[in-house]
């Protein structure tokens, strides 16, 4: 059994659909990222960056914050989306890491500034909106000869699809990336992203604009981490 700590952004989604692709047996905890369960002591001892998903794998005791090093353990763990042949690994890897330093940053930065900013902020959207459709440029080209990102089906795959799911509200047109598109109707078919994108679906969340949401989720610096672990600055 894993424990799956987990909210229903884009990086929570790329560990749901991933244990439903593995089958694996799993037990989901909330972590409401607008209520600060973040925070929470428990929590901090499983991801010390206060940021989820995380996931206590109850078999080997073993836990792992931070999605691409998630994605991996739990690859191994099932042996399925990672290659064991050096040369195919390697280039799932790239890809991975690809997403985790890229694609999923600048999305984060730009649903922020399109989805959270209190007053429009020009500059930052233009910025964010254009690396964003930079890097979905570079997914494009990369799929005019492969099905899939890395040959064939892997962690690099489910990384990135729930970045490339939520286009359209990031202000994006992914019918102008005409393989990328294909490859995200063909990832969106799959029974178990199916299963896992619905999880949390029906959760209630935070007002993005709201006062509360905003200073709970916002504007942290080290006094934040000092706080919440030591509970003072």
């Amino acid at each position: 059994m894993i424990d799956l700590y987990f909210w229903p952004t884009p990086n929570g989604r790329k560990i749901s659909i991933m244990l439903e692709e593995c089958a694996l047996e799993y037990n989901v905890i909330a972590v409401d990222i607008g209520s600060g369960d973040q925070f929470d002591p428990d929590f901090l001892r499983i991801s010390p960056n206060n940021r989820m998903p995380a996931i206590v794998d109850k078999e080997t005791e073993i836990s792992v914050f931070e999605g691409g090093a998630i994605l991996i353990y739990l690859a191994e763990k099932a042996g399925k989306f990672l290659p064991q042949d050096i040369a195919a690994r390697t280039e799932v890897l790239q890809w991975l890491f690809w997403q985790a330093a890229g694609l999923g940053p600048m999305a984060g930065q730009l649903s922020h500034f399109t989805n959270y900013a209190q007053e429009p902020q020009p500059y930052a959207l233009s910025r964010y909106s254009n690396e964003y459709d930079r890097l979905l440029a570079v997914m494009d080209v990369r799929l005019r000869d492969r099905e899939y990102i890395a040959s064939d089906y892997s962690i690099a795959d489910i990384a990135a699809y729930p970045w490339v799911k939520y286009a359209k509200g990031l202000g994006n047109d992914l019918a102008k990336f005409n393989e990328l598109s294909r490859w995200a109707d063909t990832i969106k078919a799959r029974p178990a992203v199916v299963r896992g994108t619905a999880l949390g679906e029906d959760w209630k969340r935070g007002e993005p604009r709201s006062a509360k949401l905003q200073a709970i989720m916002f504007n942290q610096n080290s006094a934040t981490v000092y706080k919440a672990i030591d509970g003072k600055h």
